[in-house]
């Protein structure tokens, strides 16, 4: 029975017993030893939720058995994968914490290409597996992200051009819905469909994924690619030069990003440049390596580069160079959306940004897409936003609370100066609790109406609404 104190849900003793001696995983509650570290999340925003319970699930019976006690008591969800969650989904107050991150599984079969992968998986440690195999799929630019959530959102990283994004490699996912059923999305018999459809691009609205399915391809265990560090007064010539380097037709093996941020003190970069404004070039070339040089001689071609690390690289070693930048406990938010163009007005917005940025970790992100992931068709998954030729995200990042207000107001007037070059459409991953009407722009009229459906054929009394939610239909 759920009881009220300081009025946050708690759960009593003899609920706890009953639930310990049901899973095979941990579960923790106010007071037990280990429960600080299990309730908080990388955002560090949120370190003051406090859920009542947090069970960290040892397998598939245990999410279910946590999720017919949510139910039964009344507790509001929160399910975590990586625990990267911007908004702080993965976190709850006074609810119940379902987390997945010790369900660390894999399987990989070298012959097919296809990867099975628990939810409970951060990037780098999927990365160790297929990497064994000379294989990879499409995963975080932070390597500590989860799996399961960066795949469900869609999913942008090194290898979204040659690859598409990670969602695209989505062949298959176990889902428990929230009536504690366990059933199969994918393209076989017996499987769903349209499920799957939702599921690549929706986010984690129908039911907690328990595990995932991709189609690996072969990439690596080395690429070229890295960073080349150019001072910050050059940052509006590295925005036109990426802008004019895309628009030449970069081949697919190619991708690029363009961060404009503060040099880290960083072992790999000279102490001379530390804590000065810098333009980086980062970029992953997942062709043959011999030819990685050629592709990123346009870069060297600028001249003037202050740090070059650009080379033949182990991929494992591409996909976590920026870890240590991004370790937990910091406050972070995104604004972030799909720029439509990236001419002289809008590179003038992004440098004026630059320039005005509150905290040295604040930095401005520009993905260039196309590519494998420009090619699928809108409609062929929940993900509508495929023309789109520039992803741009305002990374707030801080640690002293007393600069929230100046961190958060910078991110959101950044973004409203690029209001003549943006699409209107909203990437869940990088989306704040912005509410309802900005996750609708994430998919556009008909695929937001198509996911109410099948929202509506899984999760009815949307039990499953701490996400970027999609209410159900009717």
């Amino acid at each position: 029975m759920s009881t009220t104190q300081q009025s946050r849900p708690t759960l009593d003793a003899g609920a706890v017993a009953e639930l310990r001696a049901g899973v095979r995983g941990e579960v923790l509650t106010p007071g037990d030893a280990g429960y600080d570290a299990a309730r908080t999340i990388w955002n560090g925003m949120f370190d003051d939720l406090r859920p009542a319970v947090v069970v960290r699930c040892a397998g598939v019976a245990d999410v279910i058995r946590a999720v017919g006690l949510a139910r039964s008591e009344g507790l509001e969800i929160a399910v975590r994968g990586g625990g990267h969650s911007i908004p702080g989904f993965s976190a709850v107050d006074g609810g119940i914490v379902i987390d997945l991150g010790p369900m660390k599984g894999v399987r990989v079969d070298p012959a097919t290409g296809r990867v099975t992968a628990q939810a409970g998986l951060q990037w780098h440690e999927l990365d160790h597996e297929t990497q064994a195999f000379g294989l990879a799929t499409t995963g975080g630019i932070i390597s500590t992200t989860g799996v399961s959530g960066f795949t469900l959102g869609g999913g942008i990283g090194h290898l979204v051009r040659p690859l598409g994004l990670a969602c695209d490699r989505l062949i298959a996912a176990d889902v428990v819905t929230a009536d504690g059923r366990l059933v199969r999305a994918g393209l076989g018999a017996g499987e769903d469909v349209d499920l799957l459809w939702a599921l690549k691009g929706g986010g984690g609205d129908f039911g907690i994924v328990t595990s995932l399915e991709f189609q690996a391809a072969p990439i690596g265990p080395m690429v070229y690619g890295g960073a080349a560090f150019f001072e910050g007064h050059r940052a509006a010539e590295l925005a036109r030069f990426v802008r004019d380097w895309a628009a030449s037709g970069l081949p697919d093996e190619l991708t690029p990003i363009l961060n404009l941020t503060t040099a880290p003190p960083a072992p790999f970069l000279p102490e001379e440049i530390h804590g000065r404004p810098v333009a980086i070039l980062i970029g992953c070339w997942a062709g043959a390596v011999e030819e990685g040089e050629r592709q990123f001689a346009p870069v060297r071609d600028l001249g003037g580069v202050a740090v070059d690390l650009l080379g033949p690289i182990p991929y494992v070693a591409l996909q976590q160079l920026v870890d240590p930048l991004w370790t937990r406990g910091a406050r972070n938010h995104m604004k972030a959306g799909y720029l439509a163009d990236l001419d002289d007005g809008a590179v003038d917005a992004l440098v004026t940004a630059y320039e005005r940025k509150p905290a040295p970790q604040c930095e401005l992100h520009v993905h260039v897409m196309g590519g494998a992931a420009g090619r699928v068709p809108a409609d062929a998954s929940a993900f509508a936003h495929r023309a789109a030729p520039y992803v741009v995200n305002l990374i707030s990042r801080w640690e002293d609370p007393a600069q929230d207000e100046a961190c958060l107001a910078w991110g959101r007037e950044g973004y409203a100066s690029l209001a003549g070059h943006l699409t209107g459409g909203a990437y869940i991953n990088f989306l704040d609790d912005e509410g309802a009407g900005r996750v609708q722009d994430a998919y556009g009229p008909e695929g937001w109406a198509r996911l109410q459906a099948i929202k509506a054929a899984y999760d009815p009394d949307n039990v499953f609404h701490r996400n970027q939610n999609i209410t159900p239909a009717g």
